[in-house]
Protein backbone atom coordinates (compact mmCIF):
# COMPACT_ATOMS: atom_id res chain seq x y z
CA UNK A 1 0.00 0.00 0.00
CA UNK A 2 1.03 3.22 -0.96
CA UNK A 3 2.19 5.29 2.54
CA UNK A 4 -0.39 8.17 1.26
CA UNK A 5 -2.94 6.00 0.27
CA UNK A 6 -2.57 5.05 4.01
CA UNK A 7 -2.89 8.70 5.24
CA UNK A 8 -5.84 8.97 3.28
CA UNK A 9 -7.72 6.02 4.61
CA UNK A 10 -6.56 6.76 8.06
CA UNK A 11 -8.19 10.02 8.00
CA UNK A 12 -11.67 9.05 6.23
CA UNK A 13 -12.29 5.77 8.86
CA UNK A 14 -11.61 8.68 11.45
CA UNK A 15 -14.76 10.61 10.28
CA UNK A 16 -13.23 13.17 8.88
CA UNK A 17 -14.77 14.69 5.60
CA UNK A 18 -13.06 18.01 4.97
CA UNK A 19 -9.53 18.36 4.93
CA UNK A 20 -8.03 22.38 4.21
CA UNK A 21 -5.02 23.16 2.70
CA UNK A 22 -3.46 25.18 0.05
CA UNK A 23 -1.22 22.86 -2.38
CA UNK A 24 2.21 22.74 -2.70
CA UNK A 25 4.76 20.04 -4.54
CA UNK A 26 5.89 18.28 -0.70
CA UNK A 27 1.78 17.59 0.05
CA UNK A 28 1.09 16.46 -3.99
CA UNK A 29 1.06 12.87 -3.14
CA UNK A 30 -1.36 12.82 -0.37
CA UNK A 31 -3.53 15.43 -2.53
CA UNK A 32 -3.89 12.83 -4.71
CA UNK A 33 -4.43 9.69 -2.47
CA UNK A 34 -7.15 11.60 -0.93
CA UNK A 35 -8.74 12.45 -4.30
CA UNK A 36 -8.46 9.00 -5.95
CA UNK A 37 -9.71 7.23 -2.88
CA UNK A 38 -11.69 8.71 -0.50
CA UNK A 39 -14.88 10.47 -0.34
CA UNK A 40 -13.02 13.81 1.89
CA UNK A 41 -13.31 17.20 0.78
CA UNK A 42 -10.45 18.73 -0.13
CA UNK A 43 -11.06 22.55 0.49
CA UNK A 44 -8.27 24.66 -1.01
CA UNK A 45 -7.21 27.93 0.16
CA UNK A 46 -5.67 30.41 -0.88
CA UNK A 47 -3.19 30.93 2.51
CA UNK A 48 -1.81 28.20 4.58
CA UNK A 49 -2.89 30.42 7.65
CA UNK A 50 -6.19 30.41 6.61
CA UNK A 51 -6.09 26.96 5.77
CA UNK A 52 -5.36 26.28 9.86
CA UNK A 53 -8.12 28.56 10.48
CA UNK A 54 -10.72 26.56 9.14
CA UNK A 55 -9.07 23.42 10.07
CA UNK A 56 -9.86 25.00 13.95
CA UNK A 57 -13.29 25.90 13.10
CA UNK A 58 -14.16 22.69 12.09
CA UNK A 59 -12.11 21.19 15.19
CA UNK A 60 -14.23 23.15 17.61
CA UNK A 61 -17.39 22.41 15.49
CA UNK A 62 -17.20 18.44 15.23
CA UNK A 63 -14.98 17.96 17.98
CA UNK A 64 -12.78 15.85 15.73
CA UNK A 65 -9.61 16.96 14.68
CA UNK A 66 -9.16 18.91 12.58
CA UNK A 67 -6.71 18.62 9.33
CA UNK A 68 -4.87 21.11 7.62
CA UNK A 69 -2.42 20.57 4.61
CA UNK A 70 0.92 22.74 3.85
CA UNK A 71 3.74 22.36 1.84
CA UNK A 72 7.59 22.29 3.32
CA UNK A 73 9.33 25.70 4.04
CA UNK A 74 6.77 28.55 3.78
CA UNK A 75 3.85 26.71 3.59
CA UNK A 76 4.48 24.95 6.58
CA UNK A 77 5.97 28.40 8.41
CA UNK A 78 2.44 30.00 7.59
CA UNK A 79 0.67 27.36 9.64
CA UNK A 80 2.03 28.51 12.78
CA UNK A 81 -0.46 31.12 13.70
CA UNK A 82 -3.53 28.72 13.43
CA UNK A 83 -1.58 26.00 15.35
CA UNK A 84 -0.98 28.61 18.28
CA UNK A 85 -4.76 29.75 18.00
CA UNK A 86 -5.70 25.71 18.49
CA UNK A 87 -3.13 25.39 21.64
CA UNK A 88 -4.17 28.30 23.28
CA UNK A 89 -8.08 27.10 22.62
CA UNK A 90 -7.86 23.66 23.23
CA UNK A 91 -9.02 22.88 19.34
CA UNK A 92 -8.00 19.44 18.73
CA UNK A 93 -6.37 19.37 15.29
CA UNK A 94 -3.63 17.41 13.05
CA UNK A 95 -1.39 19.73 10.70
CA UNK A 96 0.26 17.35 8.14
CA UNK A 97 3.16 19.29 6.47
CA UNK A 98 5.65 17.98 3.62
CA UNK A 99 9.22 18.03 3.81
CA UNK A 100 12.12 17.29 1.08
CA UNK A 101 13.32 13.88 0.63
CA UNK A 102 15.10 12.14 3.50
CA UNK A 103 18.18 12.34 1.11
CA UNK A 104 18.14 15.79 1.03
CA UNK A 105 17.81 17.10 4.40
CA UNK A 106 21.20 18.94 5.85
CA UNK A 107 21.04 16.19 9.03
CA UNK A 108 24.01 16.84 10.99
CA UNK A 109 26.12 19.25 8.41
CA UNK A 110 26.92 22.94 10.01
CA UNK A 111 24.60 24.55 7.42
CA UNK A 112 21.67 25.95 7.06
CA UNK A 113 19.78 24.32 4.44
CA UNK A 114 20.53 21.32 1.95
CA UNK A 115 17.13 20.63 0.16
CA UNK A 116 14.78 23.75 -1.42
CA UNK A 117 12.35 24.59 0.74
CA UNK A 118 13.98 22.67 3.64
CA UNK A 119 12.72 23.88 7.09
CA UNK A 120 12.67 22.22 10.69
CA UNK A 121 9.17 22.77 11.25
CA UNK A 122 8.98 20.23 13.97
CA UNK A 123 11.00 22.65 16.51
CA UNK A 124 9.81 25.64 15.24
CA UNK A 125 5.74 23.74 16.17
CA UNK A 126 7.27 22.23 19.16
CA UNK A 127 5.88 25.06 21.72
CA UNK A 128 2.51 25.56 20.38
CA UNK A 129 1.47 21.70 20.03
CA UNK A 130 0.75 18.84 22.52
CA UNK A 131 3.26 16.79 20.19
CA UNK A 132 4.73 16.80 17.14
CA UNK A 133 6.04 13.81 14.93
CA UNK A 134 9.08 13.57 12.25
CA UNK A 135 8.52 10.63 10.10
CA UNK A 136 11.69 8.84 9.27
CA UNK A 137 10.34 5.58 8.24
CA UNK A 138 7.12 4.73 6.27
CA UNK A 139 6.57 1.79 8.27
CA UNK A 140 6.30 3.90 11.28
CA UNK A 141 3.12 6.13 9.78
CA UNK A 142 0.62 3.76 11.40
CA UNK A 143 1.14 4.38 14.80
CA UNK A 144 2.40 7.80 14.49
CA UNK A 145 -1.22 8.60 12.79
CA UNK A 146 -3.07 6.86 15.76
CA UNK A 147 -1.31 8.08 18.59
CA UNK A 148 -1.54 11.79 17.13
CA UNK A 149 -5.03 11.32 16.86
CA UNK A 150 -5.27 10.49 20.44
CA UNK A 151 -3.01 13.22 21.69
CA UNK A 152 -5.05 15.69 20.03
CA UNK A 153 -8.26 14.85 21.67
CA UNK A 154 -7.18 13.21 25.07
CA UNK A 155 -7.14 15.48 28.27
CA UNK A 156 -6.80 19.21 27.20
CA UNK A 157 -7.72 19.18 23.46
CA UNK A 158 -5.33 20.38 20.91
CA UNK A 159 -2.79 20.32 17.84
CA UNK A 160 -0.33 17.90 16.86
CA UNK A 161 2.09 18.08 13.95
CA UNK A 162 3.43 15.37 11.81
CA UNK A 163 6.37 16.13 9.21
CA UNK A 164 6.37 13.81 6.11
CA UNK A 165 9.26 13.83 3.63
CA UNK A 166 8.48 13.26 0.37
CA UNK A 167 10.15 10.00 -0.49
CA UNK A 168 8.28 8.72 2.77
CA UNK A 169 4.82 9.48 1.30
CA UNK A 170 5.78 7.64 -1.81
CA UNK A 171 6.84 4.67 -0.31
CA UNK A 172 4.97 1.02 -0.45
CA UNK A 173 4.32 -0.12 2.92
CA UNK A 174 2.66 -3.30 4.82
CA UNK A 175 -0.54 -1.91 6.55
CA UNK A 176 -1.80 -4.31 9.00
CA UNK A 177 -3.63 -1.87 11.19
CA UNK A 178 -6.96 -1.95 13.11
CA UNK A 179 -8.44 1.75 13.37
CA UNK A 180 -9.85 1.51 16.84
CA UNK A 181 -11.58 4.10 18.16
CA UNK A 182 -10.44 6.36 21.16
CA UNK A 183 -11.71 5.51 24.35
CA UNK A 184 -9.57 7.28 27.48
CA UNK A 185 -9.48 6.46 31.23
CA UNK A 186 -11.49 8.66 33.69
CA UNK A 187 -10.35 10.40 36.62
CA UNK A 188 -12.18 9.68 40.07
CA UNK A 189 -12.76 12.70 42.01
CA UNK A 190 -12.41 12.55 45.93
CA UNK A 191 -15.93 12.44 46.94
CA UNK A 192 -15.69 14.84 49.94
CA UNK A 193 -15.07 17.59 48.04
CA UNK A 194 -17.81 17.00 45.56
CA UNK A 195 -20.11 16.53 48.83
CA UNK A 196 -18.29 19.98 50.38
CA UNK A 197 -19.16 21.90 47.21
CA UNK A 198 -22.73 21.00 47.34
CA UNK A 199 -23.10 21.91 50.76
CA UNK A 200 -21.50 25.47 50.12
CA UNK A 201 -23.71 26.11 47.00
CA UNK A 202 -26.86 24.95 49.21
CA UNK A 203 -25.85 27.47 51.72
CA UNK A 204 -24.89 30.11 49.25
CA UNK A 205 -26.77 33.52 49.26
CA UNK A 206 -24.91 34.41 46.38
CA UNK A 207 -23.48 31.67 44.54
CA UNK A 208 -22.07 31.89 40.32
CA UNK A 209 -20.79 28.94 37.83
CA UNK A 210 -18.19 30.54 35.81
CA UNK A 211 -18.39 28.54 32.38
CA UNK A 212 -15.63 28.43 29.77
CA UNK A 213 -14.40 26.58 26.44
CA UNK A 214 -13.96 23.58 28.34
CA UNK A 215 -17.21 22.93 28.24
CA UNK A 216 -17.12 22.95 24.88
CA UNK A 217 -13.95 21.41 24.32
CA UNK A 218 -14.67 18.39 26.79
CA UNK A 219 -18.06 17.71 24.32
CA UNK A 220 -20.56 18.02 27.53
CA UNK A 221 -22.97 20.67 26.61
CA UNK A 222 -25.68 18.26 27.73
CA UNK A 223 -24.25 17.33 31.18
CA UNK A 224 -23.29 20.82 31.47
CA UNK A 225 -27.32 21.86 31.41
CA UNK A 226 -28.09 19.52 33.42
CA UNK A 227 -25.80 20.42 36.01
CA UNK A 228 -26.94 24.27 36.33
CA UNK A 229 -30.84 23.20 35.82
CA UNK A 230 -30.96 20.64 38.85
CA UNK A 231 -28.31 23.46 41.22
CA UNK A 232 -30.24 26.26 39.84
CA UNK A 233 -27.37 28.14 40.18
CA UNK A 234 -26.84 31.56 37.92
CA UNK A 235 -24.13 31.28 35.04
CA UNK A 236 -21.51 33.68 34.27
CA UNK A 237 -19.40 32.92 31.02
CA UNK A 238 -15.87 34.19 29.92
CA UNK A 239 -15.34 35.26 25.75
CA UNK A 240 -15.03 31.52 24.73
CA UNK A 241 -17.87 30.34 27.05
CA UNK A 242 -20.61 32.63 25.72
CA UNK A 243 -22.39 29.95 23.47
CA UNK A 244 -22.78 27.85 26.86
CA UNK A 245 -25.95 28.53 28.41
CA UNK A 246 -28.91 29.92 25.81
CA UNK A 247 -29.16 33.97 25.96
CA UNK A 248 -33.17 33.29 27.31
CA UNK A 249 -32.07 31.02 29.76
CA UNK A 250 -33.19 32.85 33.03
CA UNK A 251 -29.85 31.77 34.78
CA UNK A 252 -28.33 33.43 32.30
CA UNK A 253 -26.17 36.44 33.79
CA UNK A 254 -23.68 37.39 31.12
CA UNK A 255 -20.45 37.64 29.97
CA UNK A 256 -17.53 38.68 32.41
CA UNK A 257 -13.82 40.19 31.72
CA UNK A 258 -11.97 43.12 30.61
CA UNK A 259 -14.97 44.04 28.41
CA UNK A 260 -17.59 42.33 29.74
CA UNK A 261 -21.18 42.82 30.56
CA UNK A 262 -20.87 45.65 33.75
CA UNK A 263 -23.60 43.89 35.40
CA UNK A 264 -22.17 40.68 35.29
CA UNK A 265 -18.90 41.94 36.47
CA UNK A 266 -20.44 43.52 39.34
CA UNK A 267 -22.14 39.90 39.98
CA UNK A 268 -19.00 37.96 40.02
CA UNK A 269 -17.16 40.93 42.36
CA UNK A 270 -20.08 40.47 44.81
CA UNK A 271 -20.40 36.38 44.85
CA UNK A 272 -19.81 34.24 47.84
CA UNK A 273 -19.19 30.74 45.88
CA UNK A 274 -18.42 30.40 42.96
CA UNK A 275 -17.86 26.87 40.52
CA UNK A 276 -14.98 27.26 37.90
CA UNK A 277 -16.18 25.02 35.20
CA UNK A 278 -13.66 24.86 32.25
CA UNK A 279 -11.96 28.11 32.55
CA UNK A 280 -8.14 29.55 33.18
CA UNK A 281 -8.98 32.60 35.13
CA UNK A 282 -6.51 34.58 33.45
CA UNK A 283 -6.09 38.30 33.72
CA UNK A 284 -8.59 38.68 30.83
CA UNK A 285 -11.83 37.27 32.81
CA UNK A 286 -10.00 38.68 36.15
CA UNK A 287 -8.56 41.27 35.62
CA UNK A 288 -5.22 42.62 36.92
CA UNK A 289 -6.52 42.71 40.60
CA UNK A 290 -7.20 39.74 41.90
CA UNK A 291 -7.63 40.42 45.40
CA UNK A 292 -11.20 40.63 45.07
CA UNK A 293 -12.01 36.87 44.02
CA UNK A 294 -9.62 35.50 46.23
CA UNK A 295 -11.92 36.00 49.72
CA UNK A 296 -14.52 33.54 48.58
CA UNK A 297 -15.06 29.94 48.19
CA UNK A 298 -13.83 29.10 44.67
CA UNK A 299 -14.19 25.63 43.22
CA UNK A 300 -11.90 25.43 40.22
CA UNK A 301 -12.90 22.07 38.05
CA UNK A 302 -9.97 21.71 35.26
CA UNK A 303 -8.02 19.13 33.46
CA UNK A 304 -4.81 20.88 33.84
CA UNK A 305 -3.48 20.79 37.13
CA UNK A 306 -1.01 23.84 36.46
CA UNK A 307 -4.42 25.95 35.96
CA UNK A 308 -5.57 25.47 39.32
CA UNK A 309 -4.08 28.08 41.99
CA UNK A 310 -2.02 29.41 39.59
CA UNK A 311 -2.93 33.05 39.53
CA UNK A 312 -6.12 32.88 41.71
CA UNK A 313 -4.87 31.31 44.79
CA UNK A 314 -6.79 29.43 47.95
CA UNK A 315 -9.11 27.92 45.04
CA UNK A 316 -10.48 23.67 46.16
CA UNK A 317 -8.72 22.13 43.77
CA UNK A 318 -10.59 19.16 41.39
CA UNK A 319 -8.33 18.33 38.97
CA UNK A 320 -10.84 16.45 36.51
CA UNK A 321 -12.12 15.80 33.04
CA UNK A 322 -15.24 18.06 32.97
CA UNK A 323 -17.03 14.34 31.82
CA UNK A 324 -15.79 12.95 35.01
CA UNK A 325 -16.68 16.00 36.99
CA UNK A 326 -20.64 15.80 35.93
CA UNK A 327 -20.31 12.02 35.90
CA UNK A 328 -19.56 11.82 39.84
CA UNK A 329 -21.62 15.04 41.06
CA UNK A 330 -24.79 14.25 38.90
CA UNK A 331 -24.96 10.85 41.24
CA UNK A 332 -24.70 13.03 44.60
CA UNK A 333 -27.53 15.59 43.09
CA UNK A 334 -30.12 13.51 41.96
CA UNK A 335 -32.07 13.69 45.05
CA UNK A 336 -30.73 16.84 46.40
CA UNK A 337 -33.26 19.21 46.38
CA UNK A 338 -32.06 23.19 45.32
CA UNK A 339 -33.72 26.21 45.77
CA UNK A 340 -33.60 29.04 43.09
CA UNK A 341 -31.30 31.88 44.57
CA UNK A 342 -34.55 34.09 43.65
CA UNK A 343 -33.12 37.81 46.04
CA UNK A 344 -29.82 37.03 43.93
CA UNK A 345 -31.28 36.70 40.58
CA UNK A 346 -33.71 39.31 41.33
CA UNK A 347 -30.74 41.55 42.87
CA UNK A 348 -28.35 40.88 39.07
CA UNK A 349 -31.37 41.69 36.95
CA UNK A 350 -32.01 44.96 39.01
CA UNK A 351 -27.86 45.35 38.23
CA UNK A 352 -28.94 44.50 34.29
CA UNK A 353 -31.53 47.36 34.19
CA UNK A 354 -28.91 49.98 36.13
CA UNK A 355 -26.50 49.06 33.17
CA UNK A 356 -27.56 47.96 30.24
CA UNK A 357 -25.18 46.97 27.24
CA UNK A 358 -27.08 48.99 24.68
CA UNK A 359 -26.38 52.42 27.20
CA UNK A 360 -23.11 51.90 27.90
CA UNK A 361 -22.28 53.50 24.16
CA UNK A 362 -23.78 57.02 22.82
CA UNK A 363 -21.88 57.36 19.64
CA UNK A 364 -23.09 59.42 16.00
CA UNK A 365 -24.75 56.71 13.97
CA UNK A 366 -25.23 53.27 14.51
CA UNK A 367 -24.88 51.92 17.77
CA UNK A 368 -22.99 48.28 17.60
CA UNK A 369 -23.95 46.78 20.80
CA UNK A 370 -27.95 47.93 19.80
CA UNK A 371 -26.62 46.59 16.58
CA UNK A 372 -26.05 42.92 17.33
CA UNK A 373 -29.14 42.84 19.37
CA UNK A 374 -30.91 43.00 15.87
CA UNK A 375 -28.53 40.96 14.29
CA UNK A 376 -29.44 38.00 16.45
CA UNK A 377 -32.77 38.64 17.88
CA UNK A 378 -34.76 35.57 17.18
CA UNK A 379 -32.70 34.56 14.32
CA UNK A 380 -32.42 30.71 14.69
CA UNK A 381 -31.59 30.26 10.61
CA UNK A 382 -27.57 31.38 12.06
CA UNK A 383 -25.75 28.26 13.29
CA UNK A 384 -22.66 29.97 14.64
CA UNK A 385 -21.79 33.43 15.06
CA UNK A 386 -17.38 33.84 14.61
CA UNK A 387 -15.82 37.02 15.42
CA UNK A 388 -12.86 38.39 14.73
CA UNK A 389 -10.48 40.17 17.12
CA UNK A 390 -11.14 43.50 18.22
CA UNK A 391 -13.54 46.17 19.19
CA UNK A 392 -16.62 44.33 17.17
CA UNK A 393 -15.42 40.91 19.24
CA UNK A 394 -16.05 42.41 22.27
CA UNK A 395 -19.26 44.48 21.22
CA UNK A 396 -20.25 40.79 19.62
CA UNK A 397 -19.91 39.03 23.33
CA UNK A 398 -21.48 42.05 25.14
CA UNK A 399 -24.64 41.99 22.84
CA UNK A 400 -25.05 38.74 21.18
CA UNK A 401 -28.40 36.88 21.48
CA UNK A 402 -26.84 33.39 21.49
CA UNK A 403 -29.45 30.60 21.82
CA UNK A 404 -29.71 26.54 21.62
CA UNK A 405 -28.11 25.01 18.72
CA UNK A 406 -26.05 28.02 18.01
CA UNK A 407 -22.25 28.28 18.53
CA UNK A 408 -20.01 31.46 18.94
CA UNK A 409 -16.51 30.93 17.87
CA UNK A 410 -13.53 33.39 18.05
CA UNK A 411 -9.89 33.51 19.06
CA UNK A 412 -9.14 33.84 22.44
CA UNK A 413 -6.04 33.06 23.32
CA UNK A 414 -3.81 33.68 20.78
CA UNK A 415 -5.96 36.74 19.67
CA UNK A 416 -5.42 36.20 15.87
CA UNK A 417 -6.51 38.95 14.11
CA UNK A 418 -8.30 37.18 10.26
CA UNK A 419 -9.31 34.55 12.44
CA UNK A 420 -13.02 34.72 11.54
CA UNK A 421 -13.46 34.57 7.74
CA UNK A 422 -11.26 31.43 7.48
CA UNK A 423 -12.73 29.91 10.57
CA UNK A 424 -16.27 30.58 9.31
CA UNK A 425 -15.44 28.11 6.17
CA UNK A 426 -14.43 25.12 8.59
CA UNK A 427 -17.33 25.77 10.65
CA UNK A 428 -19.44 26.04 7.39
CA UNK A 429 -17.91 22.64 6.06
CA UNK A 430 -18.88 20.66 9.27
CA UNK A 431 -22.38 22.23 10.18
CA UNK A 432 -22.89 20.98 6.57
CA UNK A 433 -23.18 24.23 4.46
CA UNK A 434 -25.77 26.14 7.23
CA UNK A 435 -25.67 28.97 7.41
CA UNK A 436 -22.77 30.97 9.54
CA UNK A 437 -22.40 34.44 10.64
CA UNK A 438 -19.04 36.46 10.43
CA UNK A 439 -18.19 39.30 12.51
CA UNK A 440 -15.73 41.47 11.17
CA UNK A 441 -13.81 44.80 12.11
CA UNK A 442 -12.21 46.36 8.57
CA UNK A 443 -9.03 45.85 10.12
CA UNK A 444 -8.96 42.16 10.50
CA UNK A 445 -10.59 41.87 6.77
CA UNK A 446 -8.22 42.92 5.31
CA UNK A 447 -5.47 39.64 6.62
CA UNK A 448 -7.60 37.06 5.23
CA UNK A 449 -10.26 38.93 2.47
CA UNK A 450 -8.45 36.55 -0.12
CA UNK A 451 -10.97 33.58 1.54
CA UNK A 452 -14.04 35.46 -0.11
CA UNK A 453 -12.92 33.88 -2.97
CA UNK A 454 -12.59 30.01 -1.03
CA UNK A 455 -16.67 30.75 -0.09
CA UNK A 456 -17.68 31.41 -3.31
CA UNK A 457 -15.95 28.58 -5.44
CA UNK A 458 -17.75 26.33 -2.61
CA UNK A 459 -20.97 28.28 -2.17
CA UNK A 460 -21.35 28.64 1.48
CA UNK A 461 -24.01 30.58 2.99
CA UNK A 462 -21.56 32.47 4.46
CA UNK A 463 -22.88 36.02 6.10
CA UNK A 464 -19.95 38.61 5.85
CA UNK A 465 -20.91 41.48 8.43
CA UNK A 466 -18.09 43.86 8.40
CA UNK A 467 -17.77 47.08 11.04
CA UNK A 468 -15.89 49.51 8.91
CA UNK A 469 -14.90 52.34 11.87
CA UNK A 470 -12.22 52.94 9.55
CA UNK A 471 -9.29 52.58 12.39
CA UNK A 472 -7.99 50.09 13.75
CA UNK A 473 -10.13 50.93 17.29
CA UNK A 474 -9.02 49.42 19.82
CA UNK A 475 -5.42 50.07 20.14
CA UNK A 476 -6.83 53.63 19.24
CA UNK A 477 -8.83 53.48 22.05
CA UNK A 478 -5.90 52.49 24.23
CA UNK A 479 -3.82 55.58 22.34
CA UNK A 480 -6.42 58.01 23.97
CA UNK A 481 -5.88 56.68 27.23
CA UNK A 482 -2.13 56.21 27.32
CA UNK A 483 -0.44 57.96 24.25
CA UNK A 484 -2.51 61.53 24.30
CA UNK A 485 -4.70 60.12 21.32
CA UNK A 486 -1.63 60.06 19.11
CA UNK A 487 -3.34 57.53 16.79
CA UNK A 488 0.16 56.49 14.68
CA UNK A 489 -1.01 53.50 12.78
CA UNK A 490 -4.64 52.77 13.55
CA UNK A 491 -6.06 56.32 12.52
CA UNK A 492 -3.01 57.68 10.97
CA UNK A 493 -1.53 55.90 8.18
CA UNK A 494 -4.39 53.25 8.19
CA UNK A 495 -6.97 52.69 5.45
CA UNK A 496 -9.84 50.69 4.21
CA UNK A 497 -11.27 49.93 0.92
CA UNK A 498 -15.05 49.72 0.28
CA UNK A 499 -15.88 46.84 1.04
CA UNK A 500 -19.18 46.40 -0.62
CA UNK A 501 -17.25 47.00 -3.88
CA UNK A 502 -14.50 44.29 -2.85
CA UNK A 503 -17.94 41.88 -2.41
CA UNK A 504 -19.15 42.43 -5.51
CA UNK A 505 -15.61 42.15 -7.18
CA UNK A 506 -15.74 38.49 -6.06
CA UNK A 507 -19.83 38.31 -6.84
CA UNK A 508 -21.24 38.61 -3.53
CA UNK A 509 -24.51 40.89 -3.28
CA UNK A 510 -23.03 43.36 -0.76
CA UNK A 511 -24.92 46.50 1.07
CA UNK A 512 -23.81 49.35 3.11
CA UNK A 513 -25.39 50.74 5.81
CA UNK A 514 -24.62 53.72 7.98
CA UNK A 515 -27.75 55.36 9.92
CA UNK A 516 -29.86 53.00 12.29
CA UNK A 517 -33.13 53.38 10.14
CA UNK A 518 -31.40 51.04 7.98
CA UNK A 519 -30.48 48.36 10.09
CA UNK A 520 -34.08 46.39 10.63
CA UNK A 521 -34.40 46.40 6.56
CA UNK A 522 -30.81 45.21 6.14
CA UNK A 523 -30.77 42.28 8.67
CA UNK A 524 -33.74 40.72 7.15
CA UNK A 525 -32.42 41.01 3.83
CA UNK A 526 -29.52 38.87 5.10
CA UNK A 527 -32.60 36.01 5.45
CA UNK A 528 -34.98 36.48 3.32
CA UNK A 529 -36.19 33.79 0.38
CA UNK A 530 -33.21 32.14 -0.86
CA UNK A 531 -30.92 34.63 0.34
CA UNK A 532 -30.66 32.38 3.80
CA UNK A 533 -28.51 29.75 1.31
CA UNK A 534 -26.08 32.34 -0.40
CA UNK A 535 -22.87 33.94 0.66
CA UNK A 536 -23.75 37.93 1.92
CA UNK A 537 -21.66 40.57 2.59
CA UNK A 538 -23.07 43.67 4.79
CA UNK A 539 -20.55 46.67 5.30
CA UNK A 540 -22.16 48.40 8.63
CA UNK A 541 -20.04 52.02 8.94
CA UNK A 542 -19.24 52.60 12.70
CA UNK A 543 -17.50 55.99 13.77
CA UNK A 544 -14.38 56.10 14.09
CA UNK A 545 -14.21 57.47 17.42
CA UNK A 546 -16.82 54.78 18.89
CA UNK A 547 -14.70 53.06 22.02
CA UNK A 548 -15.90 49.43 23.68
CA UNK A 549 -17.02 50.49 27.09
CA UNK A 550 -17.81 48.66 29.69
CA UNK A 551 -13.60 47.87 30.28
CA UNK A 552 -11.75 46.79 33.48
CA UNK A 553 -9.98 50.33 34.66
CA UNK A 554 -6.78 48.35 34.65
CA UNK A 555 -5.01 47.85 37.81
CA UNK A 556 -8.34 47.88 39.52
CA UNK A 557 -11.04 45.13 40.94
CA UNK A 558 -13.06 43.49 38.08
CA UNK A 559 -16.24 45.58 39.67
CA UNK A 560 -14.38 48.98 38.84
CA UNK A 561 -15.43 49.79 34.81
CA UNK A 562 -14.42 52.69 32.70
CA UNK A 563 -15.84 55.30 32.07
CA UNK A 564 -16.82 55.70 34.99
CA UNK A 565 -13.01 54.74 36.86
CA UNK A 566 -9.90 55.25 35.48
CA UNK A 567 -6.85 52.40 34.94
CA UNK A 568 -3.99 53.28 37.45
CA UNK A 569 -1.33 51.03 35.50
CA UNK A 570 -0.93 50.81 31.86
CA UNK A 571 -1.96 48.01 30.58
CA UNK A 572 0.52 45.24 29.65
CA UNK A 573 -1.71 42.50 28.14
Amino acid sequence: MKASDFIADFLQKKGIKNVFELSGGMITHILDSLYQNTDIKVVTMHHEQAAAFAAEGYGRVTGLPGIALATSGPGATNLLTGIGSCFFDSTPAIFITGQVNRHEQKGERAIRQLGFQETDIVSMATPITKACFRVDAADHLAKIFEEAFNIALDGRPGPVLIDIPMDVQRAQICVNYVFDSVSFDSRSINPELLERMIVDLKSAKRPLILSGRGVKASNCQDKFNSFVKTCQVPVITTLLGLDTISFEDPLRVGFIGSYGNRWANIAFGESDVVIVLGSRLDIRQTGADTKFIENRKIYHVDCEAAEINNRIKNCVAIHADLNDFFAQISTLIENELFESPKIWLSYINKLRLKWPDVKELDPQGINPNVFMHQLSNKNSKAKAYLADVGSHQMWAAQSLEINDGQQFLTSGGMGAMGFSLPAAIGACFALDKEPVVVIIGDGCMQINIQELQTIVRNKLPVKIIILNNRTLGMIRQFQDTYFESRYQSTYWGYDAPNFEKVGIAYEIESRTISVEEEVVESVKWLWEGDNATKPQLLQVMIDPHTNTYPKIAFGRPITEMEPFAKPIEMEGT
